[in-house]
């Protein structure tokens, strides 16, 4: 078994869209527009399945923003030098809300941004990670 996606319903398909791509360097894979079931569905990722898990956003018609209730925690993403990415993030127009450093009670470093749904994103530095460009 493998994970495929992780699915999240947003408000405005075109912004997480840029946000994805432009500020977490992310690539649109495909997009399907549904409009018999008033749906529209895209899906980013740093790859396509199934070696990599992608990013499903869905956008529902006439649905502009969802409450996130309080069992959601967060996406993770690795990157080579997580003070770097902040830095490229805020420079893209990303909102960092947690500037990167060593996570409470341990060594490893890690930083969060928020997406334009209010989505977290946790960016976790792997240093085996250091070819990855986009970030």
């Amino acid at each position: 078994m493998r994970i495929l996606h992780t699915m999240l319903r947003v408000g405005d398909l075109q912004r997480s869209i840029d946000f994805y791509t432009n500020v977490l360097g992310m690539t649109l894979l495909r997009k399907t527009d549904n409009p018999e079931y008033q749906y529209t569905l895209a899906f980013v990722g740093y790859g396509k399945n199934p070696d990599h898990a992608e990013l499903e956003l869905t956008y529902n018609y006439g649905v502009d923003q969802y409450e996130m209730g309080s069992a959601y925690g967060h996406i993770a993403i690795a990157v080579p030098d997580a003070y770097k990415a902040c830095e490229q993030v805020k420079a893209a127009g990303g909102n960092v809300t947690r500037e990167a450093g060593p996570v409470k009670g341990g060594t490893t470093v890690i930083a969060f941004v928020t997406d334009p749904d209010g989505y977290k994103v946790e960016l976790i530095e792997r240093k085996e990670w250091e070819t990855m460009e986009k970030l």
